[in-house]
């Protein structure tokens, strides 16, 4: 391999066992301590520990994700026996009845159809609904803003926990014209964000978190870490990688398990950190992820993250792959990741090969492919998909099976640039020129 004149580049030898060298003044770990740091194992997901970060709907939204999307039979069961056990302790009688259906009496007569039960619940829901109309009209006809604001918050409340969450959406959203103060106005939004969560309109949360920081006084620092939440969830979901990388870094640790109801301290950390390496630069990278003391907090909660984002910086590119690959068959378990892990792995993967080429005049692609754990003829297909969307400059010799950069002529590009910014003055001095002809006449 040929170095770039006038640079000091680690030799391909060094680089082969896992990526490169380090980079950016960053030191190379020792060989001995890379080799008994540990590597993530794909194990199972541990359903008990994962449902424990969360509570009341999304608990049980993401533990049925589980059984729908795992290939795991006891896997399967675990998560709908915890659902069928999570759902008992409230109301919602239509999610009883899906996972009854789905469970088919593989649980034994234990988490078979409690009819009682349903009834019961069924029936305290008639009865608690006449009360709440009746207390609202009471509250209407007697024009007590207050009241009415916390009628129809009790009705949202109500329908919530039924799971009509069209309803309760609608109820939250009424209390808006009797809100008094800013705190009522931001518990609107986030009663409105939750349940625009939970029925996947992320327009709607876009909307509720603007509103809420769009209010008068200084929000509290837990309300504005669960809206940056909030905010991270819609870009993720509109696949706006970079956005939604921002808002999970702007998270701060007063978040804690404030927002289990929507969202779990681990998931900042994976989110954020996955965002980021799919979609920011190694500067924003440095300086965004690894050097943002907050940050680094959540992500002491999920080692596998920060390690396979130190290895991503200091370029041993084999190691933070084979994080990704470990981790990959949980991160689709996950009921916001599932339908993005593909694109940011490719994003991520692509980014790593662009990285490695960088430094380089030219690069052997046999050392290359061992680097990254793949063939030869597979790295080659990367490559050329690469070089046709123009996000390496570079051309490749088929036979030798090596990569030539094209390195832009500088000088000719400066040359350039000093006669378009000269044309530019020209026609700048030309126009002041017309302008004070035409304000004399």
């Amino acid at each position: 391999m040929d170095g770039i004149e006038g640079a000091s580049n680690p030799t391909m030898e060094e680089m082969q066992a896992n990526g490169t060298g380090g980079v950016d003044g960053l030191p190379l770990t020792s060989t001995s301590t890379r080799k008994n740091r540990p590597i993530v194992s794909g194990e199972p997901l541990d359903i008990e520990a994962y449902a424990g970060l969360y509570t009341g709907r999304t608990k049980i939204k993401r533990l049925m994700f589980i059984a729908n999307h795992c290939d795991n039979p006891g896997m399967q069961l675990e998560a709908l026996r915890m659902a069928y056990d999570e759902i008992k302790k409230g109301e919602n009688t239509h999610l009883y009845r899906e996972v009854v259906q789905k469970i088919d009496g593989r649980l034994g007569p234990n988490y078979a159809m409690d009819a009682a039960w349903g009834s019961t619940i069924e029936r305290k829901a008639e009865q608690r609904k006449e009360k709440l109309e009746s207390e609202l009209n009471a509250y209407r006809t007697n024009l007590i803003k207050e009241s009415i604001r916390m009628g129809y918050n009790d009705f949202g409340d109500f329908y919530y926990a039924h799971g009509a969450l069209g309803d309760a959406f609608k109820s939250y959203v009424r209390t808006r014209d009797y809100c008094t103060t800013s705190k009522h106005i931001i518990q609107m939004c986030l009663n409105a964000i939750l349940v625009s969560i939970e029925m996947v309109q992320f327009s709607n949360v876009t909307s509720y978190v603007s509103k809420a920081e769009q209010t008068p006084e200084a929000l509290d620092p837990p309300i504005v870490a669960k809206l940056c939440c909030a905010a991270g969830l819609a870009h993720l979901e509109a696949k706006k990688y970079k956005l939604a990388a921002r808002k999970f870094l702007e998270v701060g640790p007063e978040l804690g398990n404030s927002y289990s109801e929507v969202i779990a301290p681990q998931d900042v950390a994976t989110y954020g950190g996955l965002c980021a390496l799919a979609s920011f630069d190694r500067t924003e990278l440095k300086n965004k992820v690894i050097d943002n003391i907050n940050f680094r907090d959540f992500l002491e909660l999920v080692p596998e993250v920060r390690e396979l984002i130190n290895d991503f910086y200091s370029s041993h590119y084999a190691s933070c792959l084979e994080y990704l690959g470990n981790l990959k068959s949980n991160l689709k378990l996950d009921i916001h990741l599932y339908d993005h892990v593909e694109t940011l792995y490719d994003q991520i993967r692509n980014k790593a090969l662009i990285q490695y080429t960088l430094p380089f005049v030219s690069v052997d692609m046999r050392m290359m492919a061992d680097a990254f754990k793949t063939s030869v003829v597979g790295l080659e297909k990367e490559l050329e998909a690469l070089i046709t969307d123009n996000q390496i400059q570079a051309r490749i010799d088929s036979h030798n099976k090596i990569l030539y950069a094209r390195h832009a002529d500088q000088r000719n590009a400066t040359f350039q640039r000093v006669l378009q910014t000269g044309n530019e003055f020209d026609q700048e001095v030309r126009a002041m020129l017309l302008r004070s002809s035409l304000l004399k006449g």
